[in-house]
């Protein structure tokens, strides 16, 4: 964004009002926090019949295991069932873990680092390693790559999903790519989802490596704001098609679905890609927690109770999103100054601000009392180019406190463009 199109005069004649709004937050001292996306209490109390619903004697799963116990090292049957509706794949394609995806995904790395993947001729660590990485997007997954010391390479996100003629160019003409980070639908933070024909690309794309991999880190699958979400296609069954069942890895977890740190992680793969991944766990773990893999079973029972209580999540958290659309509207519509998402699920808004300006937005808010995730967040290395982009986390903060703290950020993205037009 450029400052093409910004009403200058208008912005300038409303300095004083902006100068004396900001000093009045600042004399609020607020302290609020929109840095990550984490469900608000009232979400977490939506699953708390968990905490009770297996009862003293209640241990046993449906073939008579003893969850109290060692085994099930990719989960009980009766959750595998559950979970591979949940991701949309067969039974023998998903493995339950135990709380966190994020885990699943950095030892999914660590493990193709160390000793290669199917159809791999060797580790990926013999050689440089890089990975395409869709921006704006997800901080963790940058932070793994970096951890490891994985070159990242940019590709714009688009409506439909990543730039696929950059995606193509560059998986097919460099081996050092061994893949890509994709959030398929409601992605972090834009809210796009994949389009079908984005995915049927992804799966028949040639790539130069032969072991290429697709992160498809489906966190938001059933996270909808709307009675109409978009449908998003089957990437592991076009690849089964295209000859390319390996390249797929899904992953998803029930964080924001049930307790963000007791839930449930699940990965999903072709059967050679589930087998290699089940082995390596088995040096590390001698099982996960099958007594919350029941409780979930018990509590949920199948799809259709998910996606009953996921309209419960969305009841309470849709009217937070709608209000950070109606104050960003109010205060910025029409001023050529910013442009923000209207996602239809998924935790984040993504606000694009005058180049150059997002650091100091951010700056200011905080000064204001209105915690922002860093400027670059969004990008790998945290070096956003345009310096543009803001996350917006509008579900952990109540009704009152969303309001205020958009309001706050919207007259500090005013602030920051007057400066920058002011030189």
């Amino acid at each position: 964004m450029t400052s093409h199109g910004v009403d200058t005069a208008s912005l300038r004649a409303s300095a004083p009002d902006l100068e004396q709004r900001f000093a009045g937050f600042k004399a609020k001292k607020l302290a609020l926090d929109m840095t990550r996306g984490k469900p608000c209490a009232e979400q977490l109390e939506l699953s708390n019949s968990l905490l009770t619903i297996l009862g003293p004697t209640d241990f046993r799963a449906a073939d008579g295991t003893d969850c109290r116990n060692y085994g099930g090292l990719d989960g009980l049957p009766e959750a595998k069932a559950l979970f591979s509706a949940f991701l949309g794949v067969a039974k023998d394609e998903v493995l339950v873990g135990d709380n966190s995806s994020l885990t699943l995904m950095h030892d999914t790395i660590a493990h193709a680092l160390l000793h290669g993947v199917p159809g791999g001729e060797a580790p990926w660590s013999r050689d440089k390693v890089k990975f395409l990485c869709p921006v704006p997007g997800y901080d963790r997954h940058f932070a793994i790559c970096q951890h490891f010391g994985i070159e990242m390479l940019n590709v714009d996100m688009t409506d439909e999903g990543p730039d696929m003629d950059k995606v193509e160019t560059l998986a097919g003409s460099d081996a050092s790519i061994k893949g890509i980070w994709i959030v398929p639908k409601y992605a972090n933070p834009t809210g796009a989802t994949c389009s079908d024909r984005v995915v049927e690309r992804l799966a028949r794309m040639k790539t130069a490596a032969k072991d290429f991999r697709i992160i498809w880190d489906n966190a938001y699958a059933h996270h909808h704001l709307t009675d109409a979400p978009p449908k998003l296609a089957d990437l592991l069954a076009a690849a089964k098609q295209a000859g390319n069942a390996d390249r797929v890895l899904i992953y998803g977890s029930t964080s924001k679905v049930s307790f963000a740190g007791a839930g449930l992680a699940v990965m999903g793969g072709s059967t050679a890609n589930i087998g290699w991944i089940r082995g390596h766990r088995s040096k590390s773990t001698i099982g996960p927690d099958k007594l919350s893999e029941l409780r979930h079973v018990r509590f949920f029972k199948d799809m259709a109770g998910i996606e009953a209580h996921m309209k419960k999540h969305a009841a309470l958290i849709k009217p937070k999103f709608d209000a950070v659309d109606r104050v960003l509207t109010r205060e910025l519509a029409g001023k050529g100054i910013a442009a923000w998402t209207k996602p239809l699920g998924g935790y984040f808004v993504s606000l694009d601000v005058l180049d150059g300006c997002a650091r100091a937005v951010i700056q200011m808010a905080a000064e204001a009392g209105v915690k922002l995730t860093e400027a670059g967040a969004t990008f790998p290395y945290g070096k956003d180019p345009r310096d543009r982009n803001i996350r917006i986390a509008p579900t952990f903060p109540s009704f009152a406190e969303i309001e205020t703290a958009t309001d706050v950020v919207a007259v500090c993205v005013q602030r920051a463009a007057l400066a920058k037009l002011n030189g």
